[in-house]
Order: C-alpha cells, then sequence, then structure tokens
C-alpha cells in the first residue's frame, strides 16, 4: 500500500504539516490572562409557587491574549 499515489501530494502535505507547525509555534509567543472579572449576588422577587426568595449567584470573567 503506497502512502502517496504522486509526488507533488507528497509535497503538498509536508508543505501543510509544516505551515500548520509554524503557526502553533507562533502561538506559543502569546498568553491569556484575565482581563475582566464580574461577580453578581443578590435575592430575586418572590416565587409564585412557595413564596421563597431566590438566590442568584454568578461568576464571569473574560479573558485576553497579550505577548
Amino acid at each position: 500500500m503506497k502512502l502517496f499515489y504522486n509526488e507533488w501530494e507528497k509535497w503538498v502535505v509536508i508543505i501543510l504539516v509544516l505551515f500548520l507547525l509554524l503557526i502553533g509555534l507562533s502561538a506559543c509567543n502569546y498568553k491569556m490572562v484575565p482581563s475582566e472579572t464580574k461577580i453578581e449576588y443578590g435575592t430575586t422577587e418572590t416565587d409564585s409557587k412557595n413564596d421563597k426568595l431566590q438566590q442568584k449567584q454568578s461568576i464571569t470573567q473574560t479573558w485576553k491574549w497579550i505577548k
């Protein structure tokens, strides 16, 4: 079983692999850092079914790329 049928198929695969490797290595120069963090905490209106207050808690964080 041949891996490549033509010579040009072999070179296309080699160029594609090198291109993806170059992109992967260039991404190593960047890192992700937290940009903004929001914390929401509180109570909402009463629930009509059981007349209990519901608590709302959430944390949202955004990230950015830096060199």
